[in-house]
């Protein structure tokens, strides 16, 4: 059976932990897009109709097709490793092995 975006969204959330937004949308290709907010940490983002430059959130959002489950989850586990290392997630269960893919993808390119 197939599992639907907003039960894939509630897991999602879970593993991410209290800090965490998380929305699935769906990809031109139809597959779905993970991004994943923290709730405390805003970034710089140019609104280009103003030209001014804005405050969002952080999120694991990145232009182009790295954007499902396991690499959204592998960026919000560093991002909590590094700005919030007091916070407690299920996700960094998982710390290791979202390191070793980093080093496997940094080898290959």
């Amino acid at each position: 059976m197939a599992t639907t975006r907003s039960a894939r969204a509630r897991k999602a959330a879970a593993e991410a932990g209290a800090l965490s937004a998380v929305t699935i949308d769906v990809g031109a290709d139809d597959s779905f897009v993970y991004r994943i907010a923290c709730a405390q940490c805003t970034t710089a983002a140019s609104a280009r109709a103003t030209g001014r430059t804005e405050r969002r959130p952080w999120s694991t959002y990145r232009p182009g097709a790295d954007n499902g489950y396991l690499a959204a989850m592998d960026r919000w586990t560093f991002h909590l490793t590094e700005r919030h290392p007091d916070e407690d997630a299920p996700c960094l269960a998982y710390l290791e092995a979202a390191q070793q893919r980093l080093h496997e993808r940094r080898d290959q390119g």
